[in-house]
């Protein structure tokens, strides 16, 4: 006896979760780029970012796919940290609409005489109408079928354990015991890794007798905060912003798991006296929806003050290295009315960006396995500086410069520009290091490696910011690697004409060699009109320092 039950509880669990997956993966296939667009579209103030979460959680039944989404969001630019905040706190609430679900439909309606023919409805829609809209609506409404029918399984096994497993004892031993099922209900969503099935089972199994009220709100504050776990476990190794959007879904679930707790004692048996018109009371299944939603929502009450003090504060952690590289250090709108200082900042944080995009073509021309992290690392900083750079000569434009300073931006942006065209080049190149590393030709693979050795060093000399910088020493000196590029360029052709090599390798080589001389004349050009910048009288001291304070 026991065993079959036993054996229809983990089926009815199992065809409850198919459903649930069946559901999700129909529903979002069948929105297709909707779901993007309305969160895109409902960011704008606080309020609709919540209403927009809790109106798409509910409708895919989800609040996992809704935050992968709000992740790309926030790490593609499209959306802020605060708006993504916003979204996962209508997300919690919009993920307790599964439990009402359950109570409203599962319980209330003979699920048998809709959810076959949903089922069959379904998949009919789905093999005839194949991964095109309407086949993905036929897959959710064969999942909401499937899912309704493991709910009747779990709903008769309950019904069937009441008489079996007493939680009685449990029950009685206070605090304790109200932790224990804060942690059954917590193992639940970890092992299950969704809260919206592991609050359903606990919804069926206080329906059917197995669970006391009150022990089955703690597992449902349990459920809640497990759902965190989830959170936790999709940004290992992510990236800093994926984490911040975690961490916020973490403090959201633990403050509202909190609050909850003081109020178990109280905020379940109001509920138990309310009536409806015809002096009935609500059932256990309905409270325990009610108190689910209610604590979400408080939750959110409690946390909308606080959101702009989380986000400054979330912003200050999971800093990766390039981020931290990426903030300007000399740039300070407080100078901009300064036009000297302004231009000395700038000329500073040009160099920085030099710095970058040298290490970049270093980095590519003596890589063999194409593209490191590094290099996209350094790319993703280099943009960002470059970006700022750009708001700061904006702002330095709406000013009043001085004829002689106003002569220079364009020349700020030409060296911004230099350096741009120097890490893009450079990533191209990493993109096609291989070939070179495959040519059988002994005497050109040392003139190549002998070419890049000298470019290598020419780059990570040719710095404005150097003592010993002399733009007419580092012109001749890009002369004489003209001059063997030239000569390398003859020797290449040569050995194509002869066979001596493969014509694709030759061409290939030629057009690479020519990104190098590409980077060599972009280096050059950048350091040389950086160095105009710098020209007027010094104040790179008192940069120095203010960029110290200000780091």
């Amino acid at each position: 006896m026991i065993y079959t039950m036993l054996g229809s509880l983990v089926g009815g669990i199992g065809l409850f979760m198919l459903g649930m997956k069946l559901m999700t993966d129909g529903m979002k296939l069948a929105a297709g780029h909707t779901l993007r667009d309305i969160l895109n579209r409902s960011t704008g103030t606080p309020l609709r970012g919540i209403f927009s979460g809790a109106f798409i959680t509910s409708l895919v039944q989800s609040s996992g796919a809704v935050t992968v989404a709000i992740i790309g969001f926030v790490n593609a630019g499209l959306m802020n940290l605060k708006q993504a905040i916003t979204i996962i706190y209508g997300s919690n609430i919009g993920t307790t609409m599964t439990g009402w679900l359950v109570v409203l439909v599962g319980f209330q309606v003979d699920i048998k005489s809709f959810a076959l023919p949903a089922v069959g409805l379904g998949m009919l829609l789905r093999l005839s109408r194949g991964t095109n809209r309407q086949g993905a609506l036929g897959e959710a409404l064969a999942g909401i079928g499937v899912f309704f029918i493991g709910i009747d399984i779990l709903k008769s096994t309950f019904s069937g354990l009441s008489g079996t497993i007493h939680f009685s004892s449990i029950a009685g031993i206070g605090a304790v015991g109200v932790l224990v099922f804060v942690g059954i209900g917590f193992l639940l969503t970890f092992f299950m890794q969704s809260s919206s099935a592991a609050i359903a089972i606990v919804l069926t199994a206080t329906a059917g007798g197995v669970i006391p009220l009150s022990d089955a709100a703690a597992a449902v504050i349990g459920a809640n905060i497990g759902s965190t776990s989830t959170a936790a476990l999709a940004v290992i190794g992510a990236t800093p912003n994926a984490k911040r959007v975690a961490a916020a879904h973490v403090a959201f679930n633990l403050l509202t798991g909190g609050v909850a707790l003081l109020m178990l004692f109280l905020l379940p048996w109001s509920f138990i006296s309310l009536r409806l018109p015809s002096d009935l009371h609500f059932a256990p299944s309905t409270l325990l929806a009610m108190f689910h939603t209610s604590f979400n929502v408080l939750g959110v009450i409690l946390m909308w003050p606080c959101t702009k003090a989380l986000v400054k504060f979330l912003k200050t952690r999971f800093r990766s290295a390039e981020e931290d590289e990426s903030r300007p250090v000399y740039l300070d709108q407080n100078i901009v009315g300064t036009p000297v200082l302004a231009m000395h900042a700038l000329a500073n944080e040009l160099g920085r960006v030099g710095t970058i995009a040298r290490r970049m073509a270093c980095g590519a021309l003596s890589s063999e396995s194409g593209p490191g992290k590094q290099l996209e690392k350094d790319k993703t900083v280099l943009l960002k500086l470059e970006a700022a750079i750009a708001e700061f000569v904006n702002l330095m434009q709406r000013g009043n410069l001085p004829h002689e300073l106003d002569d220079m931006l364009p020349n700020a942006l030409r060296v911004s520009g230099y350096y741009r065209e120097v890490a893009e080049v450079a990533d191209s190149i990493a993109n096609q290091q291989k070939a070179v590393h495959l040519l059988d030709h002994p005497e050109l693979s040392e003139q190549i490696a002998h070419f890049r050795s000298r470019v290598v060093n020419f780059l990570q000399a040719v710095d404005a910011a150097a003592k010993d910088y002399s733009p007419q020493e580092y012109e001749k000196e890009m002369q004489l690697l003209m001059d063997e590029y030239h000569l390398l360029k003859s020797h290449l052709l040569r050995a194509g004409t002869r066979n001596e090599i493969p014509v694709g390798q030759m061409v290939y080589l030629l057009e690479t060699n020519s990104e190098i001389r590409r980077i060599i004349d972009q280096a050059e050009k950048g350091a040389r009109y950086l160095s105009t910048l710098t020209s007027s009288p010094p104040v790179s001291a008192e940069l120095e320092a203010a960029a110290k304070e200000k780091a």
